[in-house]
């Protein structure tokens, strides 16, 4: 397993080309913002196309917002051969958002030599907090 080591430029660049190639990404909206040792940052613009019938961001864009971030902190602590799967995933929505940017902080809390477990914060563009999560992963 690689150390919490600072991620190089290469490194950065790969995981933004890897995010920004995904449809299902890119569909979203989801752009990489920051990517360091055990954490990953991810961001969303709010549009009409995420909302759910009442008019607010729709829970699995930020279940979805919330994996991704968590994936990415986990990739900072694999080596290049290795990959990681999500093995459970716990959201607690904490409050609607209903316009503006969402940004997502994933962090390692805990490396193991298989397992990971990972938080997550969801903030809107005032810093309030709009969901939070654990996340355990696992090594495939």
């Amino acid at each position: 397993m690689a150390e919490a080591a600072e991620i190089t430029d290469e490194q950065k660049q790969r995981a933004f080309d890897t995010l920004h190639n995904l449809p299902f990404a890119k569909m979203i909206g989801m752009r990489l913002v920051h990517m360091g040792p055990n954490e990953a940052v991810i961001e969303i613009e709010m549009r009409d196309e995420l909302r759910q019938p009442s008019g607010v961001l729709h829970g699995g864009v930020t279940a979805t917002l919330i994996d991704t971030a968590m994936a990415f902190a986990v990739i900072t602590r694999l080596a290049e051969d290795e990959r990681a799967s999500t093995i459970d995933l716990t959201v607690h929505y904490l409050r609607p958002h209903t316009t503006g940017t969402i940004t997502c902080t994933g962090k390692v809390v805990r490396a193991g030599n298989k397992i990971f477990t990972v938080s997550a914060d969801v903030v809107n563009e005032q810093g309030k907090l709009i969901a939070t999560a654990l996340s355990t992963y696992t090594k495939v």
